[in-house]
């Protein structure tokens, strides 16, 4: 018998000995002590819940959760991942969470209807993408590799040929139409002479139809097996699904169409008013953490190996549906078509999605954007070190 066994029976038979008065003091001293050792790490943590979108957008908060939510002194970082993004505005509308990341049109027409909260950063810049099938490649022909695929007119143009033959306007999924995937395809199209409807029976060559992100390749394979022209613009990494799947084509990325220095805004980093009044370290260490995931995002992609990997499997930890293939491919050094830098508030980046936004009739009205941000969470610059 080992020292620690003996030692174990020897305070085991002293305790069974012991008046029954005394057992229970040393039970209660034990559980208070227990107590009082792991409540200290919790003493100055607030509880932060904060709801996402399987997409790359929202890549950051998982990394930052996943790499740097036991360094939190002021937050108990929390993600709650919703299936759709009305589910998730009815979620954060009901003020039972604290933050949630949404895109920037839909949080501006939410902040139009019920202002109980502001926006403190990005989450991202760029990030969306065109997937078209093969009933409208065969008159695009697009080039083999991505990085020499522009929103050029020929995308346009096929759009416009089909809708003669059809007489009816191509469906095109978008994550919600009150997404900046829609200002993205309203612009494209505008400046190819093509309208966009988002109502049914208008006269225009493209309807955009709302396709949750996890559903989009299934939108387009469905088509692809009725022989029907589609498309979809997504966040990564679903176009590159698409693509890496062998049964669609990404088009043309978001940052062409919309170009902007450092990337156009795209989701973006809401608290409620009260989280803010309440929370502010814990939401400010929350989004301290979130830029240094990006750049440790930024880091392993352009290192690659086991960097990305890990990158790779944090990801697939929380979105198993994203592909080690498309995930590595919506990253690519080379195309840069999404990335994780500059996330502090961009009120010129924003006033450019709204301008269209509201031009394009995808929300009924601007909104006044110095209320609408708060500053008080800007991040100075990182520098981040390999892990």
């Amino acid at each position: 018998m080992t020292e620690c066994e003996n030692s174990f029976l020897l305070k085991k038979k002293i305790i069974l000995n012991l008046p029954l008065k005394f057992i229970y003091a040393y039970i209660m001293v034990t559980c208070l002590l227990l107590n009082q050792t792991f409540a200290l790490p919790q003493k100055n943590k607030q509880p932060i819940k904060a709801l996402y979108i399987p997409l790359a957008d929202h890549y950051a908060a998982i990394v930052a959760y996943e790499l740097y939510r036991h360094k939190m002194k002021y937050a108990n970082f929390e993600l709650e991942q919703m299936k759709s993004w009305d589910l998730l505005r009815a979620y954060f509308q009901s003020e039972e969470v604290d933050m949630a990341f949404v895109m920037s049109p839909l949080a501006m027409d939410m902040f139009s209807k019920k202002p109980h909260f502001r926006w403190i950063g990005l989450m991202h810049r760029d990030g969306n993408a065109l997937a078209i099938n093969d009933q409208i490649n065969q008159y695009v022909q697009l080039p083999l590799l991505r990085k020499d695929r522009k929103p050029d007119e020929k995308v346009a143009l096929a759009l416009k040929k089909i809708y003669k033959q059809m007489q009816q306007p191509i469906e095109v999924g978008m994550p919600h139409q009150l997404s900046t995937h829609t200002v993205i395809l309203y612009r494209y199209l505008k400046e190819h002479g093509l309208n966009l409807s988002l109502l049914p029976n208008e006269s225009a060559e493209v309807y955009a139809i709302t396709i949750a992100p996890p559903k989009a390749p299934a939108f387009i394979k469905g088509k692809n097996n009725r022989a029907q022209a589609a498309a979809f613009e997504q966040s990564l990494p679903w176009a590159d699904i698409v693509e890496t799947g062998g049964f669609g084509h990404v088009a043309w990325y978001s940052k062409n169409v919309m170009p902007w220095k450092h990337g156009h805004v795209e989701c973006i980093a809401l608290a409620t008013n009260k989280a803010i009044s309440s929370k502010t370290k814990a939401i400010n260490e929350i989004m301290f953490y979130i830029h240094q995931a990006g750049q440790d995002i930024e880091i392993a992609r352009n290192t690659g190996g086991q960097l990305l990997e890990d990158i790779v499997n944090i990801v697939q930890k929380h979105i198993p549906l994203h592909s080690r293939q498309a995930i590595i491919a919506s990253l690519n050094p080379d195309l840069k078509v999404i990335n994780y830098q500059h996330l502090n508030i961009d009120k010129a980046g924003l006033k450019q999605i709204m301008d269209f936004a509201v031009e394009g009739k995808i929300i009924k009205n601007a909104i006044n954007i110095d209320e609408f941000a708060d500053e008080q969470f800007i991040q100075k610059t990182l520098t981040t070190t390999n892990k």
